[in-house]
């Protein structure tokens, strides 16, 4: 008599898959490496075939087991989305939600709306993850996150979007350097513009809110965070392009910068909640979403 597998047994494949690591995809399961690999094995035994090629050096999955871990990821979302559509009958504003951010919104905004949403949702446990727009996109389809508190747009799937609000770029400079009224958006040089390096939306939101082409971008001296390409820019090597709530949390209080408004127009990115259309909770993430609209416009 075989038996079939077990949900346990299919996380592990799936986080093996997602971590292409054994020790990661372990510590993402709360088991020790040893444990993870006997029950890979007992899957491969049970099914009867190989599902991941093991070497010193790579993990590479076989045909088979990219099927596998495409509908062991369906079924851990339905089984998960059973249980939460349970929990949200019960109450739909209690429990925990697993919400993950980007780091172009994390420190400038949760500090912002964490005390007001506690306030209004206090049953409600957020479990916070700060990670780029494309790892939080894997993490949300695959259901080891809730939602994501993301810049929109992003090519993200087939997921629900909940639009929440407008956020304003803005120009910093030198200090002494920035025109006194403002700038508008063809007066910006491109020559001298610094942005976050490639894999941050910011990037992309910023050249496309602004109408730039980016390919006179500065790539040597690319950032890897807000604040590195502030202390670029206080140092002298260009300008750059900063998110409106950035400015408001302080970020350029500090460094010997100048930070301008654009006057012609008013590039913005939006700020949004994503998550799955088959999450059951879709009840409470957009009462989550309307709290945070309710913070950044209130009446």
């Amino acid at each position: 008599m075989s038996f079939p597998p077990t949900l346990k047994q299919l996380r592990y494949l799936v986080a093996l898959h997602r971590t292409n690591h054994f020790g990661k995809a372990a510590d993402a399961c709360h088991v020790t490496q040893s444990t993870l690999s006997a029950g890979l094995q007992e899957l491969e035994n049970l099914l009867g075939t190989q599902l991941v090629e093991r070497t010193k050096r790579s993990v590479m999955f076989t045909a088979l087991g990219e099927d596998v871990v495409r509908r062991a990821t369906v079924i851990l979302n339905d089984v998960d989305d059973l249980t939460d559509m349970a929990s949200a009958a019960n109450d739909p504003l209690k429990g925990i939600v697993r919400l993950g951010t980007i780091p172009t919104i994390a420190p400038f905004l949760l500090p912002k709306i964490m005390p007001h949403i506690h306030e209004k949702l206090p049953d409600l446990e957020l479990h916070l993850r700060e990670d780029k727009s494309a790892e939080l996109c894997d993490l949300v389809r695959s259901g080891e996150l809730d939602l994501v508190l993301f810049a929109l747009p992003f090519a993200c799937g087939d997921v629900a979007e909940m639009p929440l609000f407008h956020d304003r770029f803005m120009v910093a400079y030198p200090a002494g350097e920035a025109p006194k009224d403002g700038i508008n958006t063809s007066e910006l040089d491109e020559s001298r513009l610094m942005l976050l390096e490639e894999g941050h939306c910011l990037r992309d939101h910023a050249l496309d809110a602004c109408q730039l082409l980016g390919r006179g971008a500065r790539r040597e001296l690319a950032g890897t965070s807000l604040n590195t390409i502030v202390q670029m820019v206080a140092a002298g090597h260009g300008i750059t392009l900063l998110p409106g709530m950035a400015v408001d949390a302080g970020l350029a209080d500090d460094a010997r910068v100048d930070v301008v408004p654009f006057k012609d127009m008013i590039p913005t990115r939006t700020i949004g909640l994503i998550w799955r259309k088959t999450n059951p909770r879709a009840a409470t993430f957009e009462a989550l979403g309307n709290v945070i609209k309710e913070i950044m416009h209130p009446h």
